[in-house]
């Protein structure tokens, strides 16, 4: 059986962004969508277990996925994002959510192979504590911040603290946030000082995502990386790939510098174009050469 360096767990959606202009777009979306693409640009065995409602099958196209290589996790329902922009930059947003998809629960979790359990959330109770507990016992674990800190409230979309950060932080291998994710848990507008706490806590290495760099921290010196995209029409999922692409990179083996630098070029390359990452590694590598000196 094949053994996969990450498997990549959450909630698909249907999005319906509206960009400054009043522009409307619909697409499929969710961390787990951007993720998928931009870990598997890396060359690693990947695989995706997503939540949605079977009727809504059609959205696992995107990935462009072999079929041994994602799971359907049946849900009532699948999540409903509406995003709408009021800048061109894509900074200001506000986000509501008329559906959410059910819990993700230990016992759906495909019995494959894995080196990393990444939990790829959209909202507070997309994971159950024991989901987190369960994945630990088998491998490492990383999860995406906003599934622990943005809740569903009657459709609108509040940022709260994860309330047990103190005792679910230690569980991190990896985790991701966002300068405001990273205030919301710390109270620090400083990032690297935002990672440094995040560390002390417990998390293991931490990754936090900016509009104009990336950083990274695992208890050794901090790490960053300009982003270099030279338009920002495709910024809607920035931090899931990211995330995703430096995962992979840290699971094929790369160091600290060398996977953030990938992450970020991938990054800033799949923000010139709407949609999840299409390009290749060696299509970023090549971006890292023209804008990286690299």
């Amino acid at each position: 059986m094949k053994t996969y360096d990450l498997m990549i767990i959450g909630p698909a959606t249907r999005d319906i962004n509206i960009d400054y202009t009043g522009a409307e777009d619909r697409s499929a979306g969710g961390a787990v969508t951007f993720c998928t693409p931009a870990a598997r640009s890396v060359g690693g065995n990947v695989f995706a277990a997503v939540k949605i409602a079977p009727e809504d099958r059609d959205i696992l196209d995107v990935l462009h996925m072999d079929g041994e290589d994602v799971a359907l996790l049946p849900s009532g329902k699948t999540t409903l994002m509406r995003n709408e922009y009021f800048t061109a930059d894509r900074e200001r947003r506000n986000s509501s959510c008329p559906a959410q998809s059910d819990p993700i629960l230990p016992e759906e979790i495909p019995d494959v192979p894995c080196k990393l359990y990444h939990l790829a959330g959209l909202l507070y109770g997309d994971f159950p504590n024991a989901l987190i507990e369960r994945l630990r016992e088998k491998a490492l674990v990383s999860a995406d911040a906003q599934g622990f800190l943005r809740h569903n409230e009657g459709g609108k979309m509040c940022f709260h603290d994860w309330a047990d950060k103190m005792t679910y932080l230690p569980y991190m291998d990896f985790f991701k946030t966002d300068a405001a994710e990273a205030e919301i848990l710390t109270g620090l507008t400083d990032r690297e000082a935002a990672a440094r706490q995040l560390h002390a806590w417990g998390a293991k290495e931490i990754v936090i995502s900016h509009n104009t760099e990336m950083l990274a921290y695992n208890g050794g010196e901090i790490v960053t990386c300009p982003v270099k995209a030279r338009n920002l029409s495709g910024r809607t999922g920035r931090g899931d790939t990211t995330f995703g692409s430096y995962l992979a990179m840290r699971m094929a083996g790369a160091d600290i510098r060398e996977a953030l630098l990938y992450a970020t070029a991938c990054v800033s390359l799949k923000m010139e174009s709407p949609g999840v990452f299409t390009g290749t590694r060696a299509d970023v590598e090549a971006y890292i050469r023209q804008f990286y000196g690299a």
